[in-house]
Parts: C-alpha cells; structure tokens; sequence
C-alpha cells in the first residue's frame, strides 16, 4: 500500500485530512490538538498523524511548497489511500487593501500561472473550484468562531521572487484576493477524483502594504486557521 512518498498502512489515513504546507505545522496540530494520535509518515520528513479531535478521526500532514508537491501528494492521498476530504491551511500574501495581515482567506475559486492544468489537454483554461459543502460549512464556522475572513477567487502561482514586481497588480485588477503556491494543484485533483477539497488561508504579508506576520503574531494567527479547519471535521 505505500507509494514512493508514504509509507502508512491501509486505514492510518483518516478520509479527512488537513494540508498545511510545513510538516511542523502538522505535528504542532497533533501534539495540541488531536488525541489518540499515530504518525503514519515520515518519509523525507513530510509528517503525517491520525488521531481524534471531539471524537471525529482526522488527519494531518505536511506537502512542502509549491503544486508539484502538493500534486503528488493529494493525487496519493485521494487514488491510494481513499481520502474524500482535503483541506489545505497555508499562508498567503495580500493582493487586496481590505484583505489584512492575520485575516483568513478562504478560496471560492483559484487561478493560476501554472501548467499544472495542461495535462488535461483542453482547448482552454479549466477553472478549479472550492467543494461548496466544505465552503459554506467553513464560511458558517468562521462566523460562529468571530473570524475575519475573506472569501473569493485567489491565485497559485509557481513564481516566488518574480522578475516583474509589479506583477502582481494585474491579479490585483481583478479581484483576486491573495497570492499562494498550492491550491491549484489540490482542487484539479480533487476535481478530477471526485472528492472533496477547500483552501482556507491566513494572510502572512500584504503586498499592498509591505506588512508581513512576526513569528509571535504567526502563531496566533495560525492558530484560528486550524481552529477553523478542524471544525469542518
């Protein structure tokens, strides 16, 4: 049952499974948040555990950065271990003035620079969309939690440190929220298996205001995102 990049056995995969792109990410989730826990992985140190929050079996791993890694290890998770729900909690950088720094950005939809897509072979560019029974279950809980939150299109780009810095103004132009490296590739798959996926973000950095999260507001932040994700458990 294991593929080149998880070495779990059938059933250590609970069928809901929380992504955050650091594999530290996901041990903090275990170690504080689930009971009963079990790591199921440590192949190239991406971590994953299974355990329980309020009695509901859930997982929680590591993908590392950008839609290459995250496609591998979705794609795994959905054809191999028969995960139905995938929910990545990453982080983000604002394209929007209204969007702020430790505001959650929950992805509606999300467009890309990436040839991730082009494997499909379609005369055109597929547009990949949150599940809506995740999506409204998410946008419910962040009211019942008091969050700040944002809902709509955002971007997933393969381009870090992009040689036009200016760039980014023209997603801008359109309403995109916020700029990522992941969620693409996890809502094509998921789309393709069909399964269930959504994106929920927190805001790290503004690109409008040249803000970014110190380590001690991250941890806050970061913490009513995964608030937030294990209530759609």
């Amino acid at each position: 049952m294991s593929t080149p990049h998880l070495e779990a056995r059938p059933g250590e995969i609970a069928e809901t499974i929380l992504l955050p792109g650091d594999p530290l990410r996901a041990k903090f989730i275990a170690e504080h948040y689930l009971t009963e826990v079990k790591q199921f992985n440590q192949i190239r140190n991406m971590l994953g555990f299974t355990g329980n929050y309020q009695g509901r079996r859930v997982s929680v791993m590591g993908t590392g950065m950008g839609m290459p890694s995250m496609g591998i290890y979705s794609h795994e998770l959905i054809t191999q271990y028969g995960v139905k729900n995938l929910i990545r909690i990453g982080t983000a950088g604002s394209y929007q003035e209204n969007v702020r720094i430790k505001d959650i950005a929950i992805a509606q939809a999300a467009s890309t620079n990436s040839s991730y897509g082009k494997q499909f072979g379609l005369e055109g560019d597929f547009a990949v969309v949150s599940d809506f029974r995740l999506l409204m279950k998410a946008v419910k809980a962040a009211d019942e939690l008091g969050l700040k939150y944002h809902v709509g299109n955002i971007l997933s780009s393969d381009i870090y440190y992009h040689t036009d810095q200016d760039n980014w103004k023209k997603w801008q132009n359109l309403g995109v929220l916020c700029v990522e490296m992941e969620a693409y590739a996890l809502l094509l798959n998921a789309l393709n298996h069909g399964v269930a996926a959504l994106v929920i973000n927190t805001i790290s950095d503004s690109l409008v205001t040249g803000e970014h999260l110190s380590s001690a507001d991250r941890e806050q932040s970061f913490t009513e995102m995964m608030r937030l994700a294990l209530e759609l458990v």
